[in-house]
């Protein structure tokens, strides 16, 4: 591996990456295949939104080694199917070795299973709702360094806000814009990375859901 250069790591396989996908084969796949590239769909957004809920305090590599334990757990996180889980449910979950079994967790994702089927039915789609937030492109550096690199925006407090006052939870300006980091709302990938420009144009063909 080279040295890093301003955020940027060149790997074994000849990709340079951003440098904090480095080393883990899973998080390599996660950077080049996932991250930063556009969703759209309301069970992969809802997924990601309860990930990131439970991610915080730990890192993200942690969760996405239990990534496939917590889909079986919370059934694909089909938003209806998590929003009718019971006590039982949870209790289930809290003994759950599989996951992170911090029962306030758990209880927020059925919660916020029960709050994004009334974002659907007030904004068409969970979609929807979370794109009106992506932040105005002049808005964005022309080029993404280290020093670029902030842990919230006025966009994802912006969206925290608005999603606490419809009762959701975990979903702090911070945790929100790890979301929209993830999901495409925003291509915070380095300049550098092999990966940056197959986003962009990802982003740049994708239609907004409405």
């Amino acid at each position: 591996m080279d040295g890093i250069i301003d955020g940027i790591v060149a790997d074994e396989d000849g990709v340079r990456r951003c440098a904090w996908a480095s080393g883990d084969p899973l998080y390599r796949r996660y950077h080049d295949e996932e991250w930063g590239r556009p969703v759209k769909d309301d069970t992969r957004l809802f997924e990601k939104l309860c990930l990131e809920g439970f991610q915080s305090g730990l890192s993200w590599l942690t969760i996405l080694r239990k990534r496939d334990n917590f889909r079986a757990a919370f059934q694909g996180f089909d938003i209806p199917t998590v929003a009718a889980f019971t006590d039982a449910d949870i209790e289930r979950l809290v003994q759950d070795a599989g996951i992170v079994r911090h029962r306030g967790k758990i209880v927020s994702t059925v919660n916020n299973a029960r709050r994004a089927l009334d974002l659907q039915q007030e904004a068409g789609s969970l979609a929807a709702f979370v794109w009106r937030y992506e932040p105005d492109p002049a808005s964005r550096p022309a080029s993404f360094t280290r020093a670029d690199v902030v842990p919230k925006t006025a966009e994802s407090t912006a969206l925290s806000k608005a999603l606490l006052k419809r009762g959701w939870s975990f979903v702090g300006p911070t945790t929100v814009y790890a979301f929209m980091q993830a999901m495409g709302l925003v291509n915070d990938h380095f300049t550098g990375c092999d990966i940056r420009d197959t986003v962009e144009r990802e982003r740049a063909a994708f239609v907004r859901p409405k």
